[in-house]
């Protein structure tokens, strides 16, 4: 390999690695600026509308999520400010580079300009053509005088050239230290306002350990409920499979056979796995499977789906086209819609009131119900469940991640 290919494959090497750290740090602040928008809604829906009768346990998940969310946040700061570091050494190396090669070319350039003015009066450079000893070498030396004077010429234009390198370097400098701070001030301010979140999570931590015997009996009771509540979803699945699967000539057990329209509309929610809008614009309190208690130890919680807190008055919305398949009524006079898509069935529970009716066809973004909200705690959850058939999915697989 010569030299000059040498030299090209090593620019375009350095290039390409500028190129994927200038994209990591693009996503740094993709991500840093998703997860400012996720305080800011765990702020608004968690804690805004928090009433005095409120459960300590409820609190600490609460306040737990908030933690998770900002310890995020700050690790993400940390690794944005590491890259912008990273470029900042890069052009500050660029921009010593670049000033020494002024001083190179301003140098070479001075002394071009006291060897012409030394022979510049055109007597110097008439007497310089006649003193030719043939016509070819006065021809040689006439070319060589116009490529001197194009040479003065290229090396003015690449002194100004990287004048103009430099003045842009340090205008990048500037912006990403600039940057930097910024960076560095909003990490110190996150740090600050998890401290006094740590504050809260042990007050509340004490509190409960104050009456662990009272918080352990309610938490029992709430799984207990919940157990009950999921058993009887599953079942109102199946009841649903098998009245849907009712008249039709081949029959699978708990399994929904499908027309050619249904097996269409199946493939096309697979085709958008990730892609899903979420049911309710909220914040996800808990997510799917099963999970350690924070507190309690040897506790665990099973989560059939996702809980989805919202605000007072949010609506529930089908996350993909499909078909109404059930609808009922569940524990305290709360509703669950059933919405089919194919073999895939999607679950909104803990509705007040329900908008659409049983088999009615159903758009993506369609109002199914308006959403629950307790008038003790302040608290507006939608419960949002994902099956195939009868076997429980993990949404958060499905739905677009924010």
């Amino acid at each position: 390999m010569n030299k000059k290919l040498f030299y090209i494959s090593f620019l375009s090497l350095l290039f390409s690695c500028m190129l994927l750290q200038a994209q990591s740090r693009k996503e740094l602040e993709n991500r840093r600026k998703k997860l400012n928008k996720e305080i800011a809604k765990v702020n608004n829906l968690l804690f805004k509308t928090k009433k005095e009768k409120t459960s300590a346990l409820d609190d600490l998940k609460d306040i737990n999520q908030k933690i998770t969310v900002r310890e995020r946040l700050i690790e993400t700061i940390e690794l944005e400010t590491q890259e912008l570091g990273k470029e900042i050494a890069e052009n500050e190396k660029k921009l010593s580079q670049l000033n020494s090669e002024l001083a190179t070319l301003k140098k070479d350039y001075a002394d071009m300009v006291v060897k012409s003015y030394k022979s510049k009066s055109q007597q110097s450079k008439t007497m310089f053509l006649l003193s030719s000893k043939s016509f070819y070498q006065a021809y040689k030396r006439l070319k060589y005088m116009e490529q001197y004077k194009d040479y003065r010429k290229k090396q003015a234009a690449v002194i100004a050239e990287t004048s103009n390198n430099i003045v842009a370097v340090n205008d990048s400098l500037k912006k990403q230290k600039k940057a930097k701070e910024l960076l560095i001030s909003s990490e110190e301010k996150q740090k600050k306002a998890i401290e006094e979140d740590k504050k809260e999570q042990e007050t509340i931590v004490s509190k409960i350990k104050n009456q662990e015997g009272k918080y352990k009996r309610e938490l029992q009771r709430k799984i207990k409920e919940e157990k009950t509540l999921a058993k009887k979803i599953d079942k109102l699945i199946k009841d649903a499979i098998a009245k849907a699967n009712r008249g039709k000539k081949e029959s699978k057990k708990n399994e929904l056979l499908l027309s050619a329209e249904e097996k269409t509309l199946k493939a096309s929610f697979e085709q958008n796995k990730g892609n899903l809008p979420w049911p309710v614009d909220g914040v996800i309190t808990r997510r799917f499977g099963v999970q350690p208690h924070p507190t309690f130890k040897g506790i665990t919680i099973n989560s059939t789906g996702l809980h989805i807190r919202a605000k007072a008055g949010d609506k529930a919305k089908s996350v993909f086209n499909g078909k109404v398949l059930s609808i009922q009524t569940l524990s305290k006079g709360r509703k669950a819609v059933m919405i089919q898509h194919g073999d895939y069935i999607t679950a909104y529970n803990n509705l007040k009131d329900v908008y659409v009716k049983v088999g009615q066809k159903i758009t993506t973004g369609k109002a199914l119900g308006s959403i629950f909200t307790d008038k003790v705690t302040g608290k507006t959850d939608l419960g949002f469940v994902l099956f195939k058939n009868i076997k429980r999915l993990n949404p958060s697989h499905w739905i677009e991640n924010k």
